[in-house]
């Protein structure tokens, strides 16, 4: 599952553990967007940032893992390029599904490529309640629907929150609390962009490239 994960909040792993367990997924690969083809005229705090928050969020779990495939990619991020990096990495016995927000989904027919998207995997649309959402304008059989509560949490009022200066305890996982006010994200006139002089945590053996790792085969589900 992914996004810009800016911040990664418990909306998203909550809904990452119930399509896992309903898809029977042998794990979920969050794939935090390196830059947002979508989203040119919002700022989007560093892609190590993100990177880093969702490792720590997802630590705990084994069944979740964090690719860097869209951020060591230069230029903009497409899912179909998403998806092909994925498909190499687990082989072609895979099943992927791509896991994304009911937003996301209701402008899939925007995308590029988007005849090779669904050719490549399944799509899971994560959905809260009180948002209606059809699949009526995409392929047959290509979309599945699945209404999460927690979902209800959005990335957007977690930076408005920190902005504000009002706690996110409870609504992001503790370590990105912790990480946010380390590096001061998402404070009034703080300058989102990528500055590598900062210190950042190492990174963990665990947080790996799946492009680099061949994998048997297995249910695999992916997100944007």
């Amino acid at each position: 599952m992914g996004g810009t994960f800016d911040p990664v909040h418990h909306g998203h792993l909550v809904a990452a553990s119930e399509v896992a367990d309903r898809f029977e997924l042998d794990e979920v690969v969050f794939v935090p967007t390196g830059q947002p083809w979508q989203k040119g005229d919002v700022e989007v705090s560093p892609a190590e940032d993100r990177y880093l928050m969702t490792v720590i969020a997802t630590a705990s779990n084994p069944r979740f893992h964090v690719s860097r495939v869209d951020i060591e990619r230069s230029g903009p991020t497409y899912t179909v390029d998403t998806l092909r990096d994925l498909r190499a990495a687990y082989g072609a016995e895979a099943r992927l599904f791509f896991i994304t927000g009911a937003d996301a989904l209701g402008r899939i027919l925007s995308w590029k490529d988007t005849d090779q998207v669904f050719s490549l995997a399944h799509f899971i649309g994560v959905t809260r309640p009180g948002f209606d959402l059809s699949d009526d304008h995409l392929p047959a059989d290509t979309v599945s629907l699945v209404r999460v509560p927690a979902m209800a949490i959005s990335s957007t009022d977690c930076r408005a929150r920190v902005a504000a200066g009002k706690p996110v305890w409870y609504l992001v996982p503790d370590g990105v609390v912790q990480y946010i006010a380390k590096y001061g994200l998402y404070r009034r006139g703080s300058a989102k962009v990528d500055d590598f002089s900062r210190p950042r945590p190492r990174m963990t053996t665990r947080a790996r490239d799946e492009r680099s790792v061949k994998l048997p085969p297995r249910a695999v589900g992916a997100g944007k």
